[in-house]
């Protein structure tokens, strides 16, 4: 049995539909999406109403969660001051353009989902807007993959897809129960996974391609999909609607073009 898991929508149908006539072709039994449906483009109405229809499994992205909630409901902060003008004018825009019926879908939303031995979140376990980026520190890793319960962690939010193995490895603990001395005991963590998917209609990779992973239960072999797709259209209707036309470029590109933070893994780039 093989599953897709897609992230990183953002509005984007064009994207969305390509990568869905390219599940099928694979012959994927199921979809998981791990969130951000809305937000950037110009489409947010479109992707739910398909999310919706198709009964895709779907946890919360923080997109769809400031939506919801509201822009203050983002605990993250802005790299810039621009960046920061950018975010709050996709925000309004979208706001008023998603439909209640699309907004309620929205907030019903799960924050994780698991299924057998894999685990499905949007950013990590511990927040929609911390970013598990393929440098970070391989004992936080492991331990976002360990406070799930699963073997495998699909996630997005960083829109650049990877696939990271965290090798088995002994620790050695101290643990001190209330009445007794400190006591050293051995934990074994057993090999663990962390599958970003990228992102559908968002991509930062350094190309406008669509990307989603094929996940293949009974092999575990995990496959990152690239699908190209007329990124030109959602380009013109992002300009059309009147959204920052950064996000044009950047769609084009494949690029983020964010400034810089000084803390890259907990900062809001909308």
């Amino acid at each position: 049995m093989k599953i897709a898991v897609i992230s990183c929508i953002h509005g984007n149908i064009e994207a969305l539909d390509a990568v869905l006539l390219d599940i099928d072709q694979q012959k994927a039994e199921k979809i998981f999406c791990v969130g951000d449906l809305v937000g950037y483009g110009p489409y947010p109405n479109e992707v739910v109403e398909k999310i919706r229809s198709l009964n895709i499994p779907t946890c919360i992205g923080c997109w769809d969660e400031d939506i919801v909630e509201g822009l203050n409901a983002c605990e993250c902060s802005y790299p810039s001051l621009v960046a920061e003008k950018r975010g709050k004018i996709a925000h309004e825009w979208t706001n008023k353009e998603i439909h209640s019926e699309n907004r309620d879908f929205l907030a019903k939303l799960p924050y994780s989902l698991c299924e057998d031995n894999l685990t499905f979140v949007h950013g990590s376990p511990h927040s929609n807007h911390e970013y598990l980026l393929p440098e970070i520190d391989a004992f936080l890793a492991l331990e976002r993959v360990l406070s799930t319960g699963a073997d495998v962690l699909f996630c997005g939010h960083t829109h650049v897809p990877y696939v990271r193995t965290l090798d088995a490895v002994s620790l050695q603990i101290s643990v001190k129960s209330k009445g007794q001395k400190q006591q050293q005991k051995n934990f074994y963590a057993p090999i663990k996974q962390i599958v970003n998917v990228g992102s559908v209609g968002e991509p930062r990779h350094g190309r406008p391609n669509a990307t989603y992973v094929i996940y293949d239960l009974n092999t575990q072999k995990v496959t990152l999909r690239e699908i190209p797709y007329n990124y030109q259209k959602t380009c013109a209707a992002i300009i059309e609607k009147g959204l920052p036309t950064i996000f044009a470029w950047r769609l084009a590109h494949g690029l983020e073009y964010a400034e810089r933070a000084d803390d890259p893994t907990h900062v809001c780039t909308r």
